[in-house]
């Protein structure tokens, strides 16, 4: 069953930010858009790639007025002791959220039940918190930001501009699609 066009179910769940432990709740999806970027685990090899190239992302993202939260099934703790010795994870400025309740891999539906681990999704959530884009990879395929970034721009000028649709391959500035029964057939 697929979580598109979902509300995110309340959750609480302790994360890791800029020095501090933090609460973090599904309220905090609200009002902005949101990116959050499930992975398997800390201390791993595909996973501190990624999560540093979103972060050289970050600062587009926010000026996008979107927000980043990374989740692993991993403690606050961890992901404090991950941040303080990897020079990749160093970098991030973004929420580190963890689950070691498997609470939101579950609720996300990217919980692996053999390992326990969280699968490596990717939810585009908008400002009602409400699910409008999911990529989920195999473990051995790490995600590219700057395909998170152009997810995000179409999915806010769908939003902002009703009755219009983004074509594959659409770019910021490049032409739409008007559905009509003018369309049917001449595509």
């Amino acid at each position: 069953m697929s979580l598109i066009g979902k509300q995110v179910q309340p959750f609480k769940a302790m994360a890791y930010h800029n020095g501090n432990f933090i609460e973090v709740t599904d309220e905090n999806f609200k009002g902005k858009w949101s990116v959050v970027c499930f992975y398997p685990a800390d201390f791993t090899f595909v996973c501190p790639t990624e999560l540093e190239d979103l972060q050289n992302q970050y600062a587009t993202l926010k000026d996008l007025g979107v927000e980043v939260y990374s989740v692993s099934t991993d403690t606050h703790f961890t992901h404090k002791a991950w941040h303080d010795t990897s020079p990749a994870i160093s970098k991030i400025e973004y929420v580190m959220i963890g689950d070691p309740s498997q609470k939101l891999s579950r609720m996300f539906e990217v919980l692996d039940e053999e390992t326990g681990l969280a699968q490596r999704g990717t939810f585009i959530i908008d400002p009602d918190g409400v699910v409008q884009a999911v990529e989920i990879n195999a473990d051995g395929i790490g995600r590219d930001a700057n395909t998170i970034v152009n997810k995000i721009k179409a999915a806010q000028y769908v939003r902002n501009n009703p009755g219009e649709v983004c074509p594959a391959k659409w770019q910021e500035g490049a032409e739409t699609l008007k559905p009509s029964l003018d369309l049917v057939g001449k595509i």
